[in-house]
């Protein structure tokens, strides 16, 4: 649904004097991309899974998500030694402790996207709520925002990485709207499990677009090195 464009220009400025400590650097941004990439397939896996009752898609949650975990690992692993043993310079130093916040943003994102999996999975014997169609839209401005943040990164675009802030504001008000329909809904027959379910699932994607705000302010720290 949406697609984040590549690599247009290099995140990271190479140091022609540590060309090693470049090349890693790059090597690790293709990484943080990469990792971008798979947490975007989850992100349309689940909303497939909750929105189309595509369960087939729930259940390729988890593999997925393992994935990601491996680069999360990886990736923090990697700027630990390269912080820890090749002595970078200010500059190095801000870009991979950025590194190391996004893709733990990333690995979030991913997570609540396997909870939303299972979601689908529970809500799926139950009839089609009637809050569905608003809840899709709200997933779709959270994924709008993930991709937002990831060409963001791609393009180290300070800019655009500080505008997803505003984006925001339409997901936390949808979640608010959403929330006081849910909690003031009768119950079918008494079963509150589906609404329960979907008070959960409001919240997931509520989290799920304010890591991505978290994303596009740590582009805009890798620009400028001030935060907020």
């Amino acid at each position: 649904m949406f697609e984040t464009t590549r690599v247009k220009v290099p995140l990271y400025s190479p140091n022609t004097e540590r060309p090693q400590l470049a090349r890693e650097i790059r090597r690790l941004e293709q990484d943080v991309l990469r990792m971008g990439a798979l947490v975007e397939q989850s992100f349309r896996l689940s909303h497939q899974a909750l929105f189309t009752r595509n369960l087939t898609a729930a259940e390729a949650l988890p593999v997925l998500d393992k994935k990601i975990d491996r680069f999360y690992r990886q990736i923090e692993l990697d700027c630990t030694v390269i912080m820890t043993q090749q002595a970078p310079t200010a500059q190095d130093l801000r870009c991979l402790s950025a590194f190391m916040q996004l893709v733990r943003d990333l690995e979030r994102i991913g997570d609540y996207a396997k909870d939303l999996a299972k979601i689908a999975i529970k809500i799926f014997p139950y009839p089609s709520h009637s809050s569905l169609p608003e809840i899709a839209v709200m997933s779709q401005h959270a994924q709008a925002m993930l991709a937002t943040s990831l060409v963001a990164l791609a393009d180290l675009d300070e800019v655009n990485g500080r505008s997803i802030k505003r984006l925001d504001d339409a997901v936390d008000n949808a979640y608010d709207r959403l929330y006081q329909t849910l909690a003031h809904q009768r119950c079918d027959e008494g079963v509150v499990e589906p609404i329960l379910l979907l008070v959960l699932a409001i919240r997931c994607l509520e989290r799920m677009a304010d890591h991505a705000t978290n994303i596009g302010q740590r582009v805009a720290y890798i620009v400028t090195g001030q935060r907020g």
